[in-house]
């Protein structure tokens, strides 16, 4: 993971931050994430700072708690985010080793959304998390033609059983599937065109794929508007990837997928996707977290 941001100093001075690493049960891989479990006293500038000194692609700022019931805000090291999936798993996570295993409610921005944590004392705990109610559209054709030419992916390299759409389920994602391997592995994109289309198209990454086999997926991640080059493990376009699948008649709910992400970056890691029936029906993803030093 590489950011493009500097870090403002002593922004997290006594601040309790947490670190951990979702989607995998190495430290050394999967998607870092910051943790702040009592945000109570932050304004957003505050946080914003701390975000972008902490430089993962984003942090957690428990803002408020009722019983097992959170009121969450994220931060990238550039902006507020409407949903993280990755931070919301290490989030749970880290609650539940504090006051036990169970259910929790986090709101945030872009909803409610369920959390279930579980842990049988055999492996670190792993987190359900359920999406809101998730949508799929169209992306206008010169707009993609745009994503393309920053990505510098000709339009023959892409899979055509995989119709370009955005698709939404926290955060809006553009899916955008690799015909092979080879194509999803190469990614050298241009930072600030790629960033200036995401922001007018309110784009949170563009989700890159590649399909194995039927139920096993390699993904990527560009969070240019985050000031991230590449996210390793993305949860809430992980949930997006599911509702498009289903819309496009890509799998055949119920459904239950494997993405594989990070690989490319050097920090593996596994997000398992649960694809329901029913066209708005919430997808759910799952998946590990455990502690990293500072």
């Amino acid at each position: 993971m590489t950011t493009k941001t500097g870090t403002p100093g002593d922004a997290s001075a006594g601040t309790g931050i947490l670190r951990y690493t979702a989607f995998s049960d190495d430290p050394a891989g999967g998607n870092p994430a910051g943790v702040v479990l009592d945000a109570s006293g932050l304004d957003a500038a505050r946080m914003l700072a701390i975000a972008a000194e902490v430089g993962y692609s984003e942090t957690a700022f428990v803002t408020a708690t009722e019983g097992r019931t959170l009121t969450v805000r994220y931060f990238s090291p550039k902006a507020e985010v409407s949903f993280c999936g990755h931070v919301t798993l290490a989030t749970a996570v880290a609650l539940a080793e504090r006051i036990g295993a169970g259910e929790l409610l986090f709101r945030t921005p872009a909803g409610e959304v369920p959390v279930t944590v579980t842990a049988d004392g055999e492996g670190p705990p792993r987190a359900t998390m359920t999406s809101v109610t998730p949508y799929v559209e169209d992306i206008a054709p010169d707009r993609l033609a745009e994503a393309l030419a920053a990505l510098d992916w000709p339009a023959a390299d892409l899979d055509p059983a995989f119709r370009p759409r955005i698709a939404y389920a926290g955060a809006r994602h553009l899916v955008l599937a690799a015909a092979t391997r080879a194509r999803l592995a190469d990614l050298a994109y241009d930072f600030d065109r790629l960033e200036a289309l995401m922001t007018d198209l309110d784009l949170t990454t563009v989700q890159l794929l590649w399909r194995e086999s039927e139920s096993v997926f390699h993904v990527r991640d560009p969070f240019p508007v985050g000031g991230v080059v590449e996210d390793p493990a993305t949860g809430a376009a992980a949930l997006a990837l599911g509702a498009y699948l289903r819309e496009e008649h890509l799998v055949e709910p119920p459904a239950t997928l494997t993405l594989h992400q990070g690989d490319d970056l050097g920090r593996p890691g596994v997000l398992t996707v649960t694809v329901p029936p029913g066209e708005a029906a919430p997808i759910r993803v799952t998946g590990t977290a455990v502690p990293i030093s500072a």
